[in-house]
């Protein structure tokens, strides 16, 4: 059994502290963007799951608008209630990435990056050219907010607060599924491959595990963001968004469980510095992701473990 280090414990305690109070000495315009980091790390965590196998793919944003829309339709045209609607939305996600398994896992590396992504353009399009369900170019708008005990969630800190709880509830599930034996073997499948299919390990099926595995939880971050937005249009989820989020694995670190999380949250505070520099900001994205790869090639997370080796190296022998 996992047991977390009471200085962990203090630290995340700490930090949920600091969340939970946060949203009182912001602007309403930067409690938004505070939602939408916390979605985010969501989005991320369970993207750097599906690459503990080695495989990137292109088509986790549209496994997130897969969840939206569900949800969007779910509530909207089948008056579902957004608790139900939640999980119900993340199920479909995942059994669309299932089903996406077979064709896109009978290839790999480079040949199933491209495949996810022509996979999710086909998904994209249809959203596009069907107007119903899906409302076309349009979407779908008018989605209801959750309710429970009478709770204004149009109000962002109320909202904050809904965010704040499932996302740290899928985040735990997240690590305890890393740090499980179906984590281990997803980390065997990554760096030993053959060597795991030797002792009888079914890659093929751990791959697709952890695709459905990311696919689910990515839903349930879609439909937190569209019940805040009250809106889902198929630009929301197109390979620009898809773009941000390999940028902030890659420089923020895929090793850890927390360098994905590094990532998300440093460079979205750097880009809200950035708003005034709109034209250029592509390129500002650009010249961090060379440096990251450039000087840091393991990431953000990697800083504290450099510091630490040296420092400890300069200081001298007992």
């Amino acid at each position: 059994m996992l047991r977390a280090k009471p200085k962990s414990l203090a630290g995340i305690g700490g930090l949920l502290l600091l969340l939970g109070i946060l949203p009182y000495f912001l602007k309403y315009h930067h409690q938004d963007f505070l939602i939408f980091l916390i979605i985010n790390v969501l989005v991320v965590v369970s993207y750097r799951l599906v690459t503990l196998t080695g495989e990137w793919s292109l088509i986790h944003a549209v496994m997130m608008g897969v969840g939206a829309y569900a949800s969007a339709i779910l509530t909207k045209s089948f008056d579902l209630s957004f608790w139900l609607a939640l999980p119900l939305a993340g199920v479909v996600a995942g059994a669309s990435a299932a089903l996406l398994s077979y064709p896109l896992f009978r290839m790999t590396q480079f040949y199933f990056l491209i495949g996810s992504f022509a996979a999710g353009e086909a998904i994209r399009l249809c959203w596009i050219h069907f107007i119903y369900p899906f409302g076309g170019t349009s979407g779908i708008s008018g989605i209801p907010p959750p309710e429970l005990a009478g709770i204004d969630f149009l109000d962002p800190i109320s909202y904050h607060y809904l965010v704040m709880a499932i996302v740290s509830i899928c985040l735990i599930t997240l690590y305890r599924i890393e740090k499980s034996h179906i984590g281990l073997i997803l980390h065997a499948v990554h760096w030993k491959a053959p060597l795991a299919e030797s002792v009888g390990v079914n890659t093929w099926r751990y791959r697709s595990l952890a695709f459905i595995i990311g696919s689910f939880f990515v839903g349930i971050a879609g439909t937190l963001k569209v019940h805040y937005l009250g809106t889902v249009t198929p630009n929301q989820f197109g390979i620009g968004f898809m773009v941000f989020i390999l940028i902030w694995v890659i420089v923020g670190g895929y090793g850890k469980f927390y360098g994905a999380i590094l990532g998300v949250v440093i460079l979205s505070i750097l880009d809200e510095s950035f708003r005034r520099f709109d034209e250029i900001r592509p390129a500002i994205y650009g010249a961090i992701l060379i440096a990251s790869i450039m000087f840091l090639p393991s990431g953000l997370e990697s800083i504290p473990t450099k510091f630490r080796a040296r420092f400890f190296a300069s200081k001298p022998a007992a």
